[in-house]
């Protein structure tokens, strides 16, 4: 079982590896529609938070960028959630090859 275990989870490493290489281009932070005067709801803009080297930044986002942001958000998403995975499955492996060296 544990041998056939540590091949799984080579096989989804494998998988995580190819799956970041095809993210492309992306960007950390979240964004929100803010308004210049908030009562009234008047003067829109889109505003990009992120934090980057323990330094908070923001960027303002022209409406036309929008969707393109909100899909290079989604790759770092993306990309957070698959190296997460890659760091569990990373001390799985580990640990199991640990344990079949003890036994042997």
């Amino acid at each position: 079982m544990t041998e056939r275990r540590l091949a799984q989870i080579a096989k989804r490493i494998e998988k995580i590896k190819a799956d970041v290489l095809a993210l492309g281009p992306m960007r950390p932070g979240s964004l929100t529609l803010q308004y210049k005067d908030p009562h009234n709801h008047s003067g829109p803009y889109y505003q990009l938070s992120y934090t980057r080297d323990m330094k908070s930044r923001t960027d303002y986002i022209a409406r036309d960028n929008v969707p393109e942001v909100r899909r290079l958000i989604g790759n770092y998403k993306r990309f957070k959630t698959l190296t997460a995975e890659w760091v569990d499955l990373s001390i799985e492996h580990s640990q199991l090859e640990m344990k079949l060296a003890r036994n042997a």
